[in-house]
């Protein structure tokens, strides 16, 4: 019957009804349009075939002439109603003379106006199944399943709120519909409370853009009462259907609110007859809260409350019964009549609430309305109050003088939590149930006060599915509250398959694309995939992903599922690739990869690599942001910001750690890190392009030590020359090592140690040991000998560089010697050295190509390689070297081979700049250098239009036919060029033409051709164009785009010089890792160590060696030492930035804001009461006025003689007093009638029940309009019918006279026996046998009437067989523990008036390990399968059981001395 269809919203102006849509129509409109009218047909067809509509097929005129009793016209019927011989010797009879029909009333309903969405609309008929609406709502409606159902009911006629309370009122309906995702279900008209309702979401969408913030609110009206209907009616749907709100001309109907955004018409098929849709809302809202919240498997049901305002004997009603059915009500407290009354009554004790305080009540807010209603009316309002009051766990009153129900949404919510905590699921399962509902509403404030309070208890177990569903819907606040109550990471993210859960709920993004286009690519090179494989995402793809995005020299972070092979080859190597457990940075990447800043710094708080957590954050987003930057460039924008953000987390928990210790700040910096791919945090910030980062002190004194190698930081540089110069030098102190600081700085700390300990007399160690323990820490520091002291002075990257330095001046001062002295054909010694010195060169080149220490592989060096301009320019110059070499060997190019080596020393001249990068003054300088050429070229691209349009131009007017192509350039390019640095031509102005620098016919080479000549000998050409053009050139080529190029410079100069130092710190690196790794001797020399290198790696099979200076292993218990105290670093630095924000200027102008805010609803509030305090003093007035008027007339009698039996009634009365509280005595007050037994209907039956009140149940209080009718199940005779009078139920008034569905009149005994053992050995469960009742739809006592000669009821009998039967029978027989805990009258709702309940409580305790328990238990497993089934339930107040059943149950858990 249901069809997986889908539909849209159209357009407003647009008004179609498909029936076919031919080829030609395909053609005329787009895709679009399409799409639309099929999925209109769709619709279409799905509603005909499930709604239907009522019509009357009977028709009755009545007095009105030509009008039916269904309240439609005549000539609305169809021609069979107006057949009366189809319904001969019958009367008209409402629902039995209709007939349902499609609907001919659906589709998109458009109100006019301004900020008005359009809407949808069906007429259905009141017999339609709620499944069926509910399945047109969500599948073609498109309306997510709700999170809370709010049914707002009250006055249907307009009625004054107070203004305070009115915006109270919307503001919080709409904040509660808003925060938790609620429908709004109303009348649906344009009056009462329904108009409400309109207003505030009216306020809410005028006030708000977001198109994903539409409230959704239904209105269920009836049809017959809705005013201009006939513009909603279409048989083929409306499209949509242009509806006007007349309030003018309505009379008795009622307009459509224009603020709803959904409608349901219910058509009884009557016309101006209200309430034929309460039936079909009620059981729609009862549909709906049967329904599962959320889309993931829940035992929650979606909650349902209802708001009262206002309104009347329906209202009453309808509030009566939601209570009935456990579903909690908000009375607003002055929203006016029927819900003042009840908020008035609510709290108080059921016997002070009687009929006359309601009467009191009713008379003061219904005014004069209450002149109209009958006393029976009155007197079943107040029954059905007090019945209202009874449970107090389903009815919460808002008043505006509370501080605790500030707001109306806190109220409406804390409803249903307070109802939800008196339910059966009890105990930890109730306080589940409860935060799943929080979280689904995203209500953290609601969380906070009621859920996490001293009374619960949480485990992290018992919070994982509330964090995971935090998660997935992106609740960020309330990770942060779960995290805060105690959800550990590691126990949530325990194992792969809840990590694979949360890839598989991730929202559609960049990284999800990416990840699905790989695991097709998986799946095509596979040929099967399971099932399960296509639920869950595998982690292993999602670690290859990664490792993309972070690079491919890190190792993947999640491994596919090792086989027996990889775990042995893991033992036998522990530096393999192995799968590392880090539950922060799980929940971390996960949330980085969707891009959610919220949820992704709360999992940055929960990581303890912290530091590589960021940095890694930081080069996976700017990957992301450069991959989807075409597709999306405002999620790019985004994503490079949210990585600049933990660029600089990073650099601020690096700066907290450097302050406290840099030794231990700069070892972070270098170790491997497990978690991250294996891959150090400064090799991170490098690959991310973080230049603040590198740029930061700690991270640049890292580098100045490993630059100066065994070298001290402070040596002078003049002191390093001179010991180049005379290496003696370092054996006599002259320079310092690092060593000898050292062992300095530990001989003032033992000295410092022992003064210490003679002053304290204690030993200090203990005292000055640190959480981190350095590895070196302990050993023995002995001074440098000879040899290494020279070792390390010569391989310091330092001194290499100057070595260096000297070498490349020396190779140009040669190279410079051979091209201007000695460059003979036969070469000179001098130009062989030169060979060499180049040889060196380029084999230190090829090393440096194929030399990968940090494992990167050969092609991601390569690109390395080639990204640095300087590697190409060393290329290029050795390129040009070897042409240039080539040349010089042959006799006819040796001059051409000269030239170009002379090019090639410019290249190598120019190369000096990258050696001078490492210099602080001149290498800022060189990267601005380096930017501007840049500009340079772009700024030469637009000077070359100028160039060659203004030289082709002048050519072609001065010179006719040039056929010389190097005077064609000349002309065309060169001259046009110089023009701009001042050489202005002389050619094109007469005066200053000379015919002595030319040639007429182009014969002198060496001479440009003459310009077109006259018969004189004169140019031809107009002077003044090509002065004109001239002058126009010279404007714009030297002052419009020179000044162009001078911004340009100083745009990149201001740019450049701002961040030059973070940029010339973020190049520097490079150049230290070249020089650390470079051999020691400087070229030509270093070729010895070329081949000592090849000779180590190709005969002696060497790996070679890693630098350790850049990247550190550290043992098990190091990495846990370090980390724990960098996560220590972290929350202080985390703790300071909450600081800081609390104390900004925009947080205490936000915190001054709420606190005026704050104090502006209190002195209104206060006003308010200020104005009723002065009515109230003119009201004291006026009484005293009457006391002393009637003292007088008293007085005036007595004067004359009259007296009274009666002592006169005191004039004056306690304001605080209740006129009823002198009515009720103690012994009232300690009563306790039956409530069951006056149930408005008796059960199994649609009779009523006379209504009565409380205080007025028992038989001696006189009941004047009390009549009871008689009813009896089965035919009685009129003997007995004689006798109703002579039996009077012992528990008062019922409300029916008559047998009932019980056996006689007058007592009607019965036995509960209540089986019970105890669950445990501690004796804390106590348990009782159960059957579940499904016509109550709870659990009961196996009892019954008792057979003659039976000690026990058949009904246990036929529930557990006769064996079980018997030997329970036995049981009592032989004396075993068995107790009678009550007998007497039983209030069970079969009571009448004259038949009643009379049931023996009898308690039969067994042996929890006893064999008939055994027996007991197989029954109880056999009878699930049955229809009726027995279980064993807890002895607990929350058990829901039958009736007058509780009370007995409460009776054997004080007898057994146990907790009900």
């Amino acid at each position: 019957m249901e069809k997986n269809v889908t539909y849209e919203m159209l357009s407003r102006s647009e008004k179609v009804h498909p029936d076919e849509v031919d080829i030609w129509q395909l053609g005329q409109i787009g895709l679009s349009n399409l799409l639309s009218n099929l999925k209109r047909c769709s619709l279409k067809s799905w509603i005909k075939e499930n709604i239907k509509k009522k019509e009357c097929c009977f028709y009755v005129p009545t007095e009105r002439e030509g009008v039916c009793k269904c309240g439609y016209p005549k000539d609305h019927h169809e021609d069979e109603a107006l057949k009366p011989e189809r319904f001969l010797d019958q009367t008209w009879e409402g629902q039995n003379h209709m007939r349902e029909v499609a609907t001919d009333a659906f589709g998109d309903i458009d109100f006019g106006g301004l900020g008005q969405s359009t809407g949808k609309y069906v007429r259905v008929s009141s017999e339609t199944p709620s499944d069926v609406l509910y399945h047109l709502m969500t599948e073609h409606w498109k309306l997510r399943p709700p999170n809370l159902l709010i049914s707002v009911t009250g006055g249907a006629k307009n009625f004054y709120m107070r203004t305070h309370l009115k915006e109270k009122f919307r503001r919080g309906l709409i904040k509660v519909a808003h925060t938790t995702g609620a429908w709004i279900i109303t009348g649906g008209t344009h009056t009462g409370v329904m108009k409400h309702v309109g207003m505030a979401v009216r306020d809410y969408t005028l006030s708000s853009s977001s198109i994903k913030g539409e409230i959704v609110t239904i209105g269920i009206a009836t049809w017959g009462t809705v005013h201009k209907r006939r513009s909603l009616i279409h048989p083929e749907g409306c499209f949509p259907a242009h509806y006007t709100m007349d309030e003018q001309t309505q009379g008795k109907l009622s307009c459509l609110d224009s603020n709803h955004s959904h409608f349901l018409l219910v058509d009884d098929g009557t016309h101006c007859q209200y309430g034929a849709e309460i039936d079909l809302r009620s059981r729609l809202e009862k549909y709906i809260s049967e329904q599962q919240l959320g889309n993931r498997e829940s035992h929650v049901k979606i909650p349902v409350v209802c708001v009262v305002l206002d309104g009347g004997q329906g209202t009453l009603n309808t509030v009566y019964n939601a209570m009935l059915n456990g579903t909690p009500c908000v009375v607003l407290e002055g929203s006016g009549r029927m819900a003042d009354v009840i908020a008035q009554v609510a709290g108080k004790p059921v016997s002070r609430v009687t009929l006359a305080l309601i009467q009191r009540q009713m008379k003061r807010f219904f005014g004069q309305e209450y002149e109209s209603f009958s006393e029976i009316k009155v007197i079943e309002w107040a029954k059905k109050i007090q019945d209202i009051i009874r449970i107090p766990h389903l009815l919460t009153v808002f008043r505006m003088d509370e501080d605790k129900n500030s707001d109306v949404d806190v109220a409406i919510l804390q409803a249903f939590m307070k109802a939800s905590r008196s339910e059966e699921s009890g105990g930890q399962q109730g306080w589940e149930r409860q935060l799943e509902l929080a979280v689904a509403w995203n209500r953290v404030d609601i969380a906070e006060s009621e859920i996490f309070t001293e009374e619960s208890q949480w485990k992290s177990s018992d919070l994982h599915d509330a964090m995971f569903s935090a998660l997935v819907g992106h609740k960020s606040e309330f990770v942060r509250l779960l995290l805060e109550n105690g959800v550990s990471i590691a126990q949530f993210l325990a194992t792969d398959e809840k990590l694979s859960d949360l890839y598989a709920s991730m929202p559609s993004c960049f990284f999800l694309r990416k990840l699905v286009k790989r695991l097709q690519g998986d799946k095509a090179r596979r040929s099967v995939s399971s099932p399960c494989q296509r639920k869950r995402i595998p982690l292993d793809a999602v670690g290859e992903v990664v490792r993309q995005l972070l690079g491919s020299f890190t190792q993947p972070i999640y491994l596919p599922p090792p086989s027996q092979e990889l775990i042995k080859m893991a033992e036998d190597d522990p530096d393999s690739n192995t799968m590392v457990k880090d539950p922060g940075r799980d929940l971390f990447l996960w949330a980085i990869l969707q891009n959610n800043s919220e949820l992704a710094q709360i999992a940055w708080e929960q990581c303890r690599d912290s530091i590589t957590a960021a940095l890694a954050a930081s080069k996976i987003l700017k990957k992301l942001s450069q991959e989807t930057e075409d597709d999306d460039e405002d999620d790019a924008n985004n994503m490079r910001e949210l990585a600049n953000h933990y660029e600089r987390q990073a650099i601020g928990v690096f700066s907290e750690c450097h302050s406290w210790d840099d030794e231990r700040a700069q070892r972070l910096l270098i170790r491997i890190s497990p978690s991250w791919g294996k891959i150090s945090c400064l090799r991170l910030a490098l690959e991310a392009g973080d230049k603040s980062f590198v740029a930061h002190s700690g991270v640049q004194a890292l580098l100045t030590q490993i630059w100066c190698g065994e070298l001290a930081v402070d040596n002078p540089q003049w002191k390093l020359l001179l010991c180049m110069l005379f290496f003696p030098l370092i054996y006599t102190g002259f320079i310092t090592y690092r060593r000898d600081e050292d062992i300095e700085r530990e001989a003032m700390r033992n000295e410092e140690m022992l003064a210490m300990e003679s002053v304290t007399g204690s030993s200090a160690d203990t005292r000055m040991k640190t959480p981190f323990h350095d590895p070196q820490e302990g050993v023995q520091l002995n001074p440098l000998t000879w040899l290494t002291r020279l070792g390390g002075f010569f391989t310091a990257p330092q001194v290499k560089f100057f070595w260096n330095i000297a070498s490349y001046f020396g190779f140009l001062w040669l190279f410079s010697v051979v091209l201007m002295i000695d460059f003979q054909p036969t070469p000179s010694w001098r130009e062989w050295l030169l060979y060499v010195w180049l040889a060196s060169l380029v084999f230190e080149e090829i090393r440096q190509l194929f030399d990968d220490p940090d494992g990167f592989g050969f092609r991601r060096k390569a690109k390395m390689y080639i990204r640095d301009l300087w590697n190409l320019l060393d290329v290029l110059s050795i390129l040009l070297f070897i042409a240039g070499l080539a040349c010089r060997w042959t006799t006819r190019a040796f001059y051409a081979g000269k030239v170009i080596l002379c090019i090639d020393f410019i290249i190598f001249c120019l190369r000096l700049m990258a050696i001078f990068t490492i210099s602080r003054t001149l290498g800022p300088k060189i990267i601005i250098v380096k930017r501007m050429m840049m500009d340079l070229f772009f700024f030469m691209f637009l000077l070359s239009i100028w160039v060659i349009a203004y030289g082709v131009a002048k050519q072609g007017i001065l010179i006719h036919n040039e056929d010389r192509l190097d005077w064609i350039i000349r002309g065309a390019v060169y001259e046009p060029y110089l023009i701009i640095f001042g050489n202005v031509p002389t050619n094109i102005d007469n005066a200053e033409f000379d015919m002595s620098t030319c040639t007429v016919n182009g014969t002198d080479p060496l001479r440009p051709k003459c310009p077109v000549l006259n018969d004189n000998h004169s140019p031809v050409f107009p002077e003044w164009l090509t002065i004109f053009m001239l002058c126009v050139y010279l404007l714009f080529a030297n002052i419009l785009l020179l000044n162009l190029l001078i911004a340009i410079f100083n745009y990149t100069f201001q740019e450049v010089q701002d961040n030059t130092d973070a940029i010339w710190k973020f190049q520097r690196y490079e150049l230290i890792k070249e020089y650390h790794s470079r051999p020691a001797a400087p070229p030509p020399f270093i070729l010895l160590s070329h081949i000592f290198l090849l000779f180590r790696r190709l005969v002696m099979r060497r790996s070679p060696q890693k630098h350790k200076q850049f990247r550190e292993r550290l043992s098990k218990t190091e990495e846990e030492e370090l980390l724990s105290w960098e996560a220590f670093m972290k929350d202080n630095y985390v703790a300071t930035q909450r600081q800081e924000r609390s104390e900004s200027m925009e947080r205490r102008i936000q915190e001054t804001a709420d606190r005026v805010g704050s104090m502006a609803e209190v002195l209104e509030r206060e006003q308010d009461k200020g104005s009723m305090a002065k009515r109230l003093v003119q009201l004291e007035e006026q009484v005293s006025q009457y006391t002393k008027g009637l003292k007088w007339i008293m007085e005036t009698l007595k004067a004359q003689g009259y007296q009274s039996k009666e002592e006169p009634p005191s004039m004056s009365r306690s304001t605080e007093s209740d006129p009823d509280e002198d009515e009720c005595d103690g012994e009232v007050e300690k009563r306790q009638y039956h409530f069951y037994a006056r149930s408005f209907l008796y059960p199994g039956t649609n009779k009523k029940r006379f209504p009565v009140p409380e205080e007025k149940v028992p038989w001696e209080v006189d009941f004047t309009p009390y009549i009871a009718e008689a009813y009896s199940a089965e035919p009685v005779n009129k003997a007995e019918e004689l006798t109703l009078d002579n039996y009077r139920n012992p528990g008062g008034r019922t409300g029916i006279r008559g047998r009932g569905t019980l056996q006689c009149l007058g007592p009607n005994p019965i036995l509960d026996p209540v089986l019970t053992h105890w669950k445990d050995k501690d004796h804390s469960v106590l348990q009782f046998l159960a059957v579940w009742n499904e016509a109550e739809r709870c659990w009961s006592i196996p009892g019954g009437a008792l057979k003659t000669g039976e000690p026990l009821p058949g009904r246990l009998k036929k529930l557990l067989g006769d064996k079980l039967y018997q030997r329970i029978k036995a049981k009592l027989g032989d004396g075993s523990r068995h107790n009678t805990v009550y007998e007497g009258y039983a209030d069970d709702p079969r009571n009448t008036d004259s038949a009643w309940v009379e049931t023996t409580v009898l308690n039969i305790h067994l042996d929890s390990a006893g064999s008939l328990m055994n027996e007991l238990n197989r029954a109880v497993a056999a009878s699930q399968l049955l229809s009726e089934q027995i279980q064993w339930r807890e002895v607990s107040s929350k058990t829901p059981v039958y009736t007058y059943q509780r009370e007995a149950l409460r009776l054997v858990a004080k007898l057994h001395q146990t907790q009900f």
